[in-house]
């Protein structure tokens, strides 16, 4: 007799008991999936929540939080839930983006100046702004934290 259990094979596949054949277990192919190639929309095409969240460098959890602050970004919904943003909420978003963080506004702020430019912020945020290199907005922050320092430093030396 051998020590073996009858439904293990030599190789340890499962034998089924009724036809004594090994179960063959299929492999799962792993690899990542090739990304398809990025093609250009139009300027006036409308885009998807995963597009724009890509071009602003945000989550897209990010962006249907923003929709639940600002009553000015409603993008189409189509069935489904499927969110589509038009060119003006994109700009908007963008505007947005730039606002919270380059210039450090708080949601409050922008919700504020929002209201008081009644949802238009192209005067308020220039295209070059919004289009500019991330780079550029530490130089402005850094100068603005010494003076905040050094303002700080004045007003304890004066409570003293």
């Amino acid at each position: 007799m051998s020590s073996k259990p009858s439904s293990v094979t030599e190789n340890n596949a499962q034998v089924s008991p009724q036809t004594a054949e090994p179960k063959t277990i299929q492999k799962i192919d792993r690899r990542p999936l090739k990304k398809a190639a990025k093609v250009e929309k139009s300027a006036s095409a409308f885009r998807t929540i995963s597009e724009v969240a890509d071009e602003l460098e945000v989550q897209q959890h990010v962006l249907r939080f923003w929709e639940s602050k600002f009553s000015q970004i409603a993008p189409l919904k189509r069935g489904g839930g499927r969110r589509y943003y038009r060119p003006e909420d994109v700009e908007l978003l963008k505007n947005i983006h730039h606002l919270l963080y380059n210039e450090g506004y708080t949601i409050k702020g922008v919700q504020k100046l929002l209201h008081s430019t009644r949802g238009n912020l192209t005067g308020r945020v220039s295209a070059e702004a919004v289009n500019a290199p991330a780079e550029a907005a530490p130089a402005t922050s850094n100068t603005k934290k010494e003076e905040l320092q050094s303002m700080l430093k004045e007003y304890y030396k004066k409570r003293k």
